[in-house]
C-alpha cells in the first residue's frame, strides 16, 4: 500500500497537467466513432483517415490520422495508437496520409490492422518537432507523455473503444513513456513494443539523445498487459533481440509475453539494418506479426 501511495503521489503533477491540457483542448463528451470513418471499398486510396489535430504542450499542436476497419468489428472495439520510430515526423497531410516514413513497419501494416478489426490512430510528431531530429530527446520527457495521454484520451472518446499503444523502434520509448506515467483515462489498456530500443551506446560524435533507451523509463510502473516482439535476425545495434526479456523483467504487466520472430527474407544488400524494410521492420512478415499482435490484444497468446 505504501508503494502504491508513493507512486500515486509522484504522478499527481502529471495527472493535473493532463487535466489542464484536456480543458484547454476543449474536450467534451462525444458520440461514438462515426461508422462513416470506416475504410470502405469505395473510399479513395488517398484518404487514409480523419486528420485530427489536438492542442498540446506549450501552444503546439499534434496531428494524428484516425481510421477504422472496413466493417464494424464483431467483438470488442479496440483502438491502437501507433507510434513510429526514427524522428517520428510522418508529415501527415489533410487526408491523414503520411508523406514521410512510409517504409515504417506500422505504416506498412495499417491495412493488416484494419483487416483484423482494429481502429488505428497514427500519431505524427508535434508541430515543434517537425523536420531535423524530429522527436529526438523529447521522447522521454513528461510533456511528451502528457501529449500522448491527450491522444489516448481523445481516441478513447471518439471510438468508445479500449485503447492500446503500439510502438516500434524508437517509438517504443514514447510508448513506454505514456504507459508508465498515468493512472487515468490517459493510461493505455495495453502496450505492444516491436523492435524495442534497448541498447544506447553512442560515439563521441553522436547527440546525447541517441543513447536513450526504453530502460530510461519507469518500466516497473507499467501494470497493463505487455507484448514485446522482435526479430531474431534483427541486426540493428539499438534493438538486439537478446535484450527483449530484460523489458518484461522490469515491467509488471497483468499479462506479458516476449516473442522472437523468425523467417522472412533476411537483410537485403544495400539496406541499413535499422531501416523498416529489413528484419528490424518485419519485412514481408507484416500480416503474420499483426495477426500475432491481434491474438495477444484480444486476450490470447501471440
Amino acid at each position: 500500500m505504501r508503494v502504491a501511495h508513493q507512486l500515486a503521489r509522484t504522478r499527481t503533477p502529471l495527472i493535473v497537467a493532463l487535466g489542464t491540457a484536456l480543458a484547454v483542448a476543449g474536450f467534451v463528451p462525444a458520440a461514438p466513432f462515426p461508422e462513416a470513418l470506416a475504410q470502405s471499398k469505395g473510399t479513395s486510396a488517398r484518404v487514409c483517415g480523419e486528420a485530427v489535430t489536438l492542442k498540446t504542450h506549450d501552444g503546439t499542436t499534434t496531428r494524428y490520422a484516425l481510421a477504422g476497419p472496413r466493417e464494424a468489428p464483431a467483438g470488442d472495439r479496440i483502438a491502437l495508437v501507433l507510434l513510429v520510430g526514427g524522428g517520428g515526423d510522418l508529415d501527415l497531410d489533410d487526408q491523414g496520409c503520411p508523406r514521410a516514413l512510409k517504409g515504417n513497419f506500422l505504416v506498412r501494416s495499417l491495412p493488416h490492422f484494419h483487416s483484423e478489426g482494429f481502429f488505428t490512430a497514427l500519431v505524427d510528431a508535434p508541430s515543434d518537432h517537425q523536420g531535423g531530429d524530429g522527436l529526438g530527446g523529447f521522447r522521454t520527457s513528461a510533456d511528451h507523455a502528457v501529449d500522448l495521454g491527450l491522444v489516448v484520451t481523445d481516441v478513447r472518446r471518439r471510438t468508445s473503444a479500449s485503447v492500446w499503444v503500439v510502438g516500434t523502434s524508437r517509438g517504443t520509448i514514447s510508448a513506454a513513456n505514456v504507459a508508465s506515467r498515468f493512472t487515468s483515462l490517459a493510461t493505455p489498456d495495453g502496450l505492444v513494443l516491436t523492435s524495442a530500443v534497448t541498447s544506447g551506446l553512442r560515439s563521441a560524435r553522436s547527440k546525447p539523445w541517441v543513447s536513450q533507451t526504453i530502460f530510461d523509463l519507469k518500466l516497473d510502473a507499467i501494470r497493463s498487459p505487455v507484448l514485446v516482439v522482435g526479430h531474431a535476425a534483427d541486426q540493428c545495434a539499438r534493438t538486439p533481440p537478446d535484450l527483449m526479456p530484460d523489458i518484461t523483467a522490469k515491467t509488471r504487466g497483468s499479462r506479458q509475453q516476449v516473442v522472437p520472430v523468425k523467417g522472412g527474407p533476411g537483410l537485403s544488400s544495400g539496406f541499413d539494418a535499422c531501416e523498416g524494410r529489413t528484419p528490424h521492420g518485419f519485412v514481408e512478415q507484416e500480416a503474420e506479426v499483426v495477426a500475432g499482435i491481434a491474438r495477444f490484444v484480444r486476450g490470447g497468446s501471440y
